[in-house]
């Protein structure tokens, strides 16, 4: 029963993926409505798992988002590589217990491998402690866990026991742009979210340095790599060098952009982005894993250590035991979908795979100016800020393009001005996605320009 059950799973998945590209990109409103079958009582008996696979499928598929598709530029979602997905069906069927040789070898080893391979993809420091966690939140939460642990030490004081009532007061300085999942990570390590010192930026969304404070050993400095708008770099290098003479810390949220650094193309947008003290980045974004793959390094393992480790009386203490390194003590083997997307790819396959999606962008951008829409941010990375001649106008545009369901793409914000964002972030996406994605966009257009 369980071999048939699993083939199942499989045809069905299979047939869902082959299907992907030919389905809207957002659920048409009856399938939306035929969501209300997954509203019924608890059942007092159980049923037949093909059923409920077969009622999974035929109720929850058609009202997916086809964000694995190759027209779907809302948010920083890459589509997954099959070989990861491949690889993450293999580690759930394995179903181990990702914390540490003892509970299991096979997924330690594969993925204490992926952490040596993505600090050489990325170029960072070699000795650096890689953790994987959830996704670019808890990275990012897991990193700041240790800066908190290391300037709190310095100053005699060991947070993790005696908390934070009393302790030293740490500065954070953040960009005005800053991405909310860091303020998120910050308000959940006690620092607060009104209490951070926010930095003007440039008129691209980039940290201006000359706003930057003074900075001293009791400093934070959250920095981003890629605006989740336009894509934008902070000034890390020149950070970096001024954290350093006064020993501060600074992270980098490199949730998308980190993958940069990986490109023949971009790289020069991430110089000295190695001098950091920690990164978070994300697989899922730009490396096309499925979700669950976030990373977190820090370049000092001992910091990491000493903020994250865990201790029982029934665990063997072992040194580069992954339990020790994340905030979790059980978790699924989510390294092995990298590793698999590593592999796959290669150094090359990455280069190829960002720089790709970077040139995409620029495409993209170029075919929306030539339809007389405004593109608003420097086109540094993957991603275009978009308007058209008003505010209302840009909505209308927006939710036309939503219901057309060719491509989708949301609604932002940016200086000011009511735009909308697209991201190009997955291996799946080509020239000929954007040409459908334009004139689908120029048609939205037309119908609201010459209304019936």
């Amino acid at each position: 029963m369980s071999n048939e059950l699993l083939r199942d799973a499989y045809v069905r998945s299979e047939r869902y993926l082959s299907e992907i590209d030919t389905q809207r990109v957002f659920p048409a409103n009856p399938d939306l409505m035929a969501l209300r079958g997954f509203e019924e009582p608890f059942p007092e008996k159980g049923h037949d798992p093909n059923d409920i696979l077969r009622h999974l499928d035929e109720v929850g598929s058609p009202a997916t988002v086809a964000s694995t598709g190759s027209r779907y530029f809302g948010f920083v979602v890459g589509g997954s590589l099959p070989v990861s997905v491949g690889a993450n069906w293999m580690a759930t069927a394995w179903d181990q217990v990702a914390s540490s040789s003892v509970t299991s070898p096979a997924t330690d080893k594969i993925e204490k491998v992926a952490a040596q391979w993505l600090l050489d993809v990325l170029d960072l420091p070699r000795q650096s402690a890689v953790g994987f966690v959830t996704g670019a939140t808890m990275a990012t939460f897991t990193a700041l866990a240790a800066a908190r642990h290391k300037i709190l030490k310095k100053q005699g004081w060991n947070v993790e026991d005696d908390g934070l009532f009393g302790a030293p007061e740490i500065k954070v300085i953040v960009s005005d742009e800053v991405h909310v999942t860091v303020l998120k990570a910050l308000s959940l390590l006690g620092f607060g979210k009104s209490r951070v010192i926010k930095i003007p930026t440039d008129t691209n969304g980039a940290m201006d340095i000359r706003e930057l404070p003074v900075l001293d050993s009791q400093t934070i400095v959250c920095t981003q790599a890629g605006n989740v708008n336009s894509g934008a770099f902070d000034p890390i290098n020149e950070i970096c060098d001024l954290a350093q003479s006064a020993d501060a810390w600074v992270h980098v949220d490199g949730a998308f952009g980190l993958w940069a650094r990986s490109s023949s193309s971009r790289a020069y947008l991430t110089r000295g982005i190695d001098k950091a003290d920690s990164w978070a980045t994300d697989g899922h974004k730009w490396l096309n894993t499925p979700y669950d793959g976030g990373v977190v390094v820090c370049r000092d393992g001992g910091t990491l250590h000493g903020a994250m480790s865990v201790s029982a009386a029934y665990l063997k203490e072992r040194d580069g035991e992954s339990q020790n390194y994340i905030p979790e003590f059980s978790k699924r083997a989510r390294g092995v979908d990298i590793w698999a997307a590593l592999k796959f790819l290669g150094r090359e396959g990455v280069n190829d795979l960002i720089s790709g999606c970077c040139n995409l962008a620029q495409y993209f951008a170029n075919g929306l100016e030539a339809l007389g829409l405004n593109i608003l941010n420097d086109v540094v990375l993957n991603q275009i800020v978009v308007s058209w001649d008003s505010a209302e106008k840009t909505e209308a545009l927006i939710q036309a393009v939503q219901q057309d369901g060719t491509c989708w793409f949301g609604p932002t914000v940016w200086k000011g001005h009511n735009a909308f964002r697209l991201s190009v972030s997955s291996w799946k996406i080509t020239s000929q996605d954007i040409d459908l994605s334009l004139k689908a966009i120029e048609n939205c257009m037309k119908k609201i320009e010459t209304p019936k």
